[in-house]
């Protein structure tokens, strides 16, 4: 597939041109904030009309506010503009047994956060969720809602708009994304935990130039999801990336999908619990939590257990490894904490599994406690800003929805902007200063 390159204006109609066009601008606003409608047509490329005309629409959409003025040493004082803080976005993360459901801004900041019990039952869920997200909507009047992002421990077919696979919640087929979206009256987004996270570390970490990626999720179970080439795997049925259910051992322990020995099997948080328990600790009530606080103290079996968990979480990543070839694996999960003692045990697996050259970048997620749920507000915000070009077209209401423009479009618009911002010498000392 021919990569396209967005700083060549002939490649698209007038008004996809004009939907790249300003979602280059939103991103650069969301980047280097404040800044000066100067600066965004250096980094950016566009002329001064074309930004002006933008710009303009962006405040008219609320999605763009002013922000004083930059100084200069000498001449007119430039205003600045940044991204409107009282947009904000809902989102959830479903866990098998608890769901995470959090308020956030359109720079990832959170307002506030709030957990539920997960429901064995889909519907019984989506009524509960949606309950809570009307009260969190009416409770924050002065908040425009751009959507709803919600994570779920499973796979996602959106053309089936069905969750196809989540053998941890072992939900019959729902319309969970349907019911959402009824119930609220919102647009709602529905993504694989660990896609999500790919999602978030583009958006909101430092990954613009990572065009090979994997995000490890370990919770649970154990998840990944690949950015490959620059754009967010799928496959067929929409399961890429169901590392955690490839079987290191055909003979080991069954797995919640059916199968035996899979790598979830060895490698989640309840791999690790039971490693704990068969070491014949003096308390069998022992929880993923309760395990870290007993490592932090110092207790041998806990940190043994933990030990043995990071080796099986290396062990998979070699699969990962000689597939992929990622330049970085990211991981995410509560055992991070300990990544100083963790981190080299999972790096020493795969360095032995390299059969070319240096072993890819291995780090924990710069906030692991909060990866999921910013993927999931990423998993709204990437959507609109790549798919603005019917309210571009139509100037429609910040909450109509756009044309549907692919993710995967979204990412590589965002690799040309990366470009530029090379090309340019990126860097936050300039903004203000044009």
């Amino acid at each position: 597939m021919q990569l396209l390159d967005f700083t060549n204006r002939q490649v698209a109609p007038r008004d996809i041109r004009r939907a790249i066009d300003r979602g280059v601008v939103l991103n650069i606003i969301r980047r280097f904030q404040p800044i000066s409608r100067v600066d965004i047509g250096r980094i950016s490329g566009l002329q001064p009309s074309a930004v002006t005309l933008i710009t303009a629409q962006l405040i008219r959409h609320r999605w763009v506010v002013n922000a004083g003025s930059g100084r200069l040493p000498r001449g007119r004082r430039p205003t600045l503009l940044r991204l409107n803080d009282r947009r904000a976005v809902l989102v959830a993360d479903l866990g098998p047994s608890v769901t995470t459901l959090a308020l956030a801004d359109v720079n990832g900041r959170f307002l506030s956060q709030e957990a539920m019990p997960t429901s064995p039952d889909p519907q019984t869920m989506a009524a509960n969720l949606s309950k809570d997200i009307l009260r969190l909507v009416d409770a924050h009047p002065d908040l425009v809602f751009e959507g709803i992002g919600i994570n779920v421990p499973g796979r996602f077919d959106e053309a089936k708009q069905r969750v196809v696979f989540a053998p941890n919640l072992r939900w019959p087929a729902f319309d969970f994304k349907g019911a959402i979206a009824t119930a609220t009256g919102m647009r709602v987004e529905l993504e694989n935990a660990a896609n999500a996270c790919v999602l978030g570390e583009i958006w909101f970490g430092q990954a613009d130039e990572i065009r090979d990626m994997v995000v490890v999720t370990v919770s649970e179970g154990v998840g990944a999801g690949v950015l490959t080439n620059g754009q967010l795997a799928r496959g067929l049925n929409s399961v890429s990336g169901e590392f955690g259910h490839a079987p290191l051992d055909p003979d080991g322990p069954p797995c919640s999908c059916g199968g035996r020995g899979c790598w979830e099997v060895y490698a989640s948080q309840r791999a690790a619990v039971r490693y704990y328990r068969e070491d014949g600790a003096t308390s069998q009530d022992v929880s993923f939590q309760d395990l870290l606080a007993l490592a932090d103290a110092g207790d041998p079996l806990a940190l043994k257990a933990l030990d043995t968990m990071a080796r099986a979480i290396g062990r998979g990543m070699r699969t990962i490894v000689a597939g992929l070839a990622p330049e970085e694996i990211v991981v995410v999960g509560e055992f991070t904490r300990l990544w100083e003692r963790l981190g080299p045990l999972i790096e020493a697996e795969i360095a032995a599994a390299v059969l070319v050259g240096k072993p890819p970048r291995v780090r924990p997620a710069a906030d692991p406690s909060l990866a999921r749920l910013r993927g999931a507000v990423a998993s709204v915000l990437i959507k609109h800003f790549g798919s603005t070009a019917r309210e571009a077209e139509q100037d429609a209401a910040p909450s109509v929805p756009g044309n549907g423009y692919h993710q995967a479009e979204h990412l590589r618009m965002r690799s040309s902007v990366a470009a530029r911002q090379r090309d340019y010498g990126e860097s936050a000392a300039f903004a203000g200063q044009g």
